[in-house]
């Protein structure tokens, strides 16, 4: 008996034990569980935090810029000539050649990447497609750099066989170039905008007598119309945000024109040339880049909620 009763109280010792144990783990358990939402709550926030730094530095320094040059002068003038002996800070020059190369972009980007996007979508076999894509998409990896090489030594001599008042650096040979950059953008993401598409939608018009063709332009691109406008926006942001290929290909000249042969410069071109110069700290040069930045980050801002907007009101759900 002694022996019984020695044994029943180890058992309980053990169970009280495991008992307490469970509730330590559990008591622990709960307690990462309540840190979950607090830790990621802090990775989400690292992104909104970064952007309000950069506004708020963006935002300082142009404020500081604004003090020097009046901003009805800096949005409405037309000559940009930072180091002259009287300087001119007017930002339309940049302006427009931002909006040139962009339009330029596009005009060779929207139509080659649509119907790009339609015959992957619409006429490729599953093979070509899972072929050809890939290969699409090899030319957003390609160094913007690069692209800038190209634009210079290839593109503009064979534009110049053609164009014989083409200047060595243009706006329209990057402008040409950023459109096929841009192209993957387009195709991919009106090619995705496309497939999901439901096939009865499709199976029903082919039911009624219609072509295949007639399926793509009548029932196929409206039903994904808004994935297709948000692309091309999206393409036309990028277009904007472009640095390297203009700053060596389109020159530093700035100009404010529509001759689309002469020399033109970019904002980003010419945050590249004011950082990279001999501008210094303080100048009034310096804090212009600052505001040149600002324009350049509410035009991509601009683009990027009229894409959400349009996606919005053309968006069809199924």
């Amino acid at each position: 008996m002694p022996v019984n009763s020695d044994l029943t109280k180890n058992k309980a010792v053990n169970i009280r034990d495991l008992i307490q144990q469970n509730k330590e783990k559990k008591s622990n358990r709960e307690k990462f569980e309540k840190s979950i939402p607090a830790l990621l709550f802090l990775i989400a926030s690292v992104s909104i935090l970064t952007t309000i730094g950069i506004v708020s530095t963006l935002l300082m320094e142009t404020v500081e810029f604004f003090k020097r040059v009046p901003i009805v002068d800096f949005f409405t003038g037309t000559v940009l000539k930072p180091l002259s002996q009287t300087p001119s800070f007017g930002v339309l020059p940049l302006i427009m050649g931002t909006v040139t190369s962009s339009l330029i972009a596009m005009a060779v980007a929207a139509p080659i990447g649509l119907m790009t996007a339609i015959y992957l979508s619409e006429y490729a076999s599953e093979k070509v497609r899972k072929t050809v894509k890939p290969l699409l998409e090899v030319l957003a990896g390609v160094p913007t750099i690069v692209y800038g090489f190209f634009a210079f030594t290839f593109v503009t001599p064979l534009l110049k066989t053609f164009i014989p008042t083409l200047e060595a650096t243009n706006i329209l040979s990057p402008g040409i170039v950023m459109g096929v950059m841009i192209i993957p953008m387009i195709a991919s993401l009106s090619e995705d905008a496309m497939s999901s598409v439901p096939n009865s939608m499709r199976e029903g018009a082919l039911g009624l007598g219609a072509t295949k063709l007639e399926v793509t332009g009548r029932v196929v691109i409206p039903a994904a119309l808004s994935g297709i406008i948000a692309s091309f926006v999206l393409g036309i942001s990028r277009a904007i945000g472009e640095t390297m290929i203009v700053t060596i290909a389109s020159g530093s000249t700035k100009n404010f024109t529509f001759d689309i042969t002469q020399s033109m410069q970019t904002m980003t071109a010419y945050i590249v040339e004011v950082t990279g110069g001999d501008a210094p700290a303080g100048s009034t040069i310096y804090y212009s880049l600052y505001a040149v930045a600002m324009t350049l980050f509410l035009f991509t801002l601009l683009m990027n909620i009229m894409a959400r907007k349009i996606s919005r009101k053309f968006r069809e759900e199924y």
